[in-house]
């Protein structure tokens, strides 16, 4: 009885995604065509106090554009090119002789399964090649380093529905979904359920688990990693993959293989909803795939050549090597982040697009300025002493069998077994090793590699400032599920900010400048914070931006019910910052820019 009251819920709540079912239908799954199951029409769940905010900011109709733009990923790849390096000009022809080449790959694929009438092969690369994946330049002023290329979708996959026989089908997890909808394959990792009796090179229809609300308004998956999929009405997952089908592709190992291995390709994606290129591995080096608001943030802060800017949250490095390369390498890039993986990331970035301006720190950004403990008060520091107080710190991992394994104690060392000496590591350890590896290093897991750790600067001390801030990100696209925010973590993320900001103001000089960006569409982290900004430090002013393609920031201000304000802009600031609507013409992430001017600082 618990199993049927919980699919019931899923149920009742899943229908207000579906405009032909009714709420008095007492069983929305009898009525539904499967044209409709078998499609991919998600509708994205809010925590209901922050659907309220956003409809009091937006307005309803405004919001529900937002939202259904959010569900799915921009429909065009944005590509920087390194010009240090290379071309535009070069880069654009390279991608074509590439998508040239997968064509042609893909034609002769299909003309041993088509039964149709046979198509030439070049009558085939021809008549497509231009429609479905046109490469262009972008016509902005001043980014014509900047490459789209372009997909498409959503497309109607066809799955060979019987009634009688439905497909095969594998669930996987929101986060690998995201990823397969942006032009990503389907990795072990990432499945979590599989129908019974699926054997390597099977065509299977592959769909997404996003959490779902249970008991006291709590938000879970409902799926335990390995079931059986029925493909039937009884199914308990049966009604939450309705709308959540991403495309249809062929397995690479069978049902046991893809529940026994922990790493490796699980479904390889013949056929997706969204068909955007992959640029995996594609020409490194001389291209980078950005999002376009991040290159013009980079763009609107300005470096010029010998200057010293700071990058306060610089991970993964493509705002820093942007900076870099618009200074044209000649300079001072500073780069912080406050894990180190991260940090390896950033030194890996700049080195692969040979970039030797950038120097990349391990430290918190909220203790970016440096303090003289003597008296407390804030010193200058001469570069010598800043050697001395900068931290070399060397971590080493070595590698079996093909996988990073990270630092060992000296209890349980790995060694190379050709040489057998030393202690001897069980297949048990290596197993669990393994499993801490598979979804990517993290704090405990370090790849190894030496990063310098910092102790802060000295106030005054750069030219420009970039603070694109850690936020919500909830202007990231594809997103299949928000719910995880709360009125309360939003405003926490809003003071966490508030306080970086702070940091940001002592460090840029008089004259400087700051910029302040953030992936959410959150005013409370964005136009609040330009408030907090504004009203906080009277020496800074909103400066113009160039380029300019976003839209104007929000007006006015809110006020909850439990009597939390929260003041936005005023009138005439509205259009010195930029706002991009994911819903927008321009098809970009939900983002946010200001610019800040820093005058004559008080004593």
């Amino acid at each position: 009885m618990k199993g049927g009251r919980r699919v019931l819920l899923k149920a009742i709540n899943i229908n207000r995604s579906f405009s032909s079912r009714t709420s008095s239908s007492p069983s929305p799954i009898l009525l539904m065509d499967q044209s409709e199951r078998y499609c991919y029409n998600p509708s994205l769940y809010w925590n209901n106090q922050v659907e309220e905010y956003f409809i009091k900011a937006y307005g309803s109709e405004a919001f529900s554009r937002i939202s259904k733009a959010l569900t799915r990923p921009s429909c065009y790849s944005c590509i920087r090119v390194n010009t240090l390096r290379t071309t535009t000009e070069s880069v654009i022809e390279k991608i074509l002789e590439i998508q040239h080449e997968k064509k042609l790959q893909d034609a002769l694929n299909n003309l041993n399964t088509n039964d149709d009438k046979p198509v030439e092969v070049s009558e085939r690369v021809n008549s497509s090649n231009l429609e479905t994946n046109p490469v262009f330049k972008c016509q902005i002023p001043g980014l014509d380093y900047v490459v789209f290329v372009k997909g498409s979708g959503p497309h109607d996959i066809h799955y060979d529905y019987q009634q009688d026989r439905p497909p095969k089908e594998v669930i996987v997890s929101r986060k690998c979904a995201e990823a397969v909808l942006r032009g990503a394959q389907v990795y072990v990792p990432g499945i979590l359920a599989c129908s019974a009796h699926v054997e390597k090179g099977e065509k299977v229809a592959v769909s997404v688990g996003v959490e779902q609300p249970g008991r006291n308004g709590e938000w879970a998956i409902g799926i335990t990693r390995g079931i059986v999929l029925q493909g039937v009405k009884t199914d308990p997952q049966y009604i939450e993959r309705d709308g959540l089908y991403i495309g249809q592709g062929v397995t690479m190992l069978s049902r046991a293989g893809i529940f026994r291995d922990l790493s490796g390709l699980g479904v390889d994606m013949t056929d997706r909803v969204f068909r955007l290129p992959s640029f995996n591995d594609v020409l490194k080096g001389d291209i980078f795939l950005q999002n376009l608001p991040s290159i013009i943030t980079a763009h609107v802060l300005d470096p010029q050549e010998g200057e010293k800017v700071l990058d306060m949250c610089a991970a993964p490095g493509g705002k820093t090597t942007a900076i870099a390369s618009l200074m044209k390498d000649k300079g001072e890039v500073i780069a912080v982040d406050r894990s180190h993986n991260k940090v390896l990331e950033i030194h890996n970035l700049a080195e692969e697009l040979g970039l030797n301006s950038i120097t990349a720190y391990k430290m918190d950004a909220l203790k970016s300025v440096r303090k003289n403990n003597l008296n407390g008060t804030v010193t200058q520091t001469s570069s010598e002493d800043k050697a001395n107080h900068t931290i070399q710190e060397v971590e080493v991992a070595c590698v079996v069998n093909g996988d990073i394994v990270p630092p060992t104690t000296e209890g349980n060392k790995i060694y190379n077994e050709d040489t057998r000496k030393g202690p001897y590591t069980s297949k048990s350890e290596l197993r669990k090793q393994n499993r801490r590896m598979k979804n990517g290093p993290g704090k405990n897991q370090l790849t190894g590699g030496r990063v310098n750790k910092c102790e802060g600067f000295s106030p005054n001390s750069f030219d420009r400032v970039l603070l694109d801030a850690p936020c919500s990100a909830l202007g990231l696209r594809p997103r299949l599920f928000a719910a995880e925010e709360t009125v309360e973590s939003l405003r926490r993320h809003g003071k966490y900010q508030q306080r970086m900001f702070d940091q940001a103001v002592q460090l840029v000089r008089p004259g400087g400048v700051i910029v302040y960006s953030t992936c959410t569409i959150n005013p409370g982290e964005n136009e609040a914070l330009v408030r907090y900004a504004l009203d906080t430090y009277k020496f800074l002013s909103l400066a113009q931006q160039h380029p300019r393609i976003g839209g104007p920031g929000l007006l006015g201000r809110y006020e909850s019910s439990d009597g939390y304000v929260e003041e936005w802009l005023k009138p005439g600031e509205e259009g010195l910052v930029q706002r991009f609507d994911p819903s927008g013409p321009h098809d970009t992430i939900g983002f946010f820019i200001a610019k800040f001017y820093v005058g004559p600082k008080e004593a």
